[in-house]
């Protein structure tokens, strides 16, 4: 619960300010290379609209499409760590 005299926007417009200007960094490079076709790149972009959806829950629903939602353990790992987004079957 935040106090009645909190301005979150005063506390967090900076650090938003500097991830959104990343991200749109990341997503020139992405197109100067010719990789805009990417899954992960997709999975941003379909983030990018539950981000503009009013109302509560938008990290949730963010999280959950950039998350592997698969329950069966695979065979054996090719590397080690994520990719970062779930990769299309």
């Amino acid at each position: 619960m935040s106090t009645p005299n909190a301005n979150v926007v005063d506390h967090g417009f900076r650090d938003a300010r500097i991830k959104l200007i990343d991200i749109a960094a990341f997503l020139d490079r992405v197109e100067r290379h010719g990789q805009e076709g990417d899954y992960r790149v997709s999975a941003l972009r379909a983030a990018f609209a539950e981000v503009e959806k009013p109302g509560p829950g938008r990290a949730a629903r963010v999280l959950n499409l950039l998350s592997d939602q698969s329950e069966e353990p695979i065979e054996a790992a090719t590397i080690q760590g994520a990719f970062g987004a779930p990769r299309p079957e």
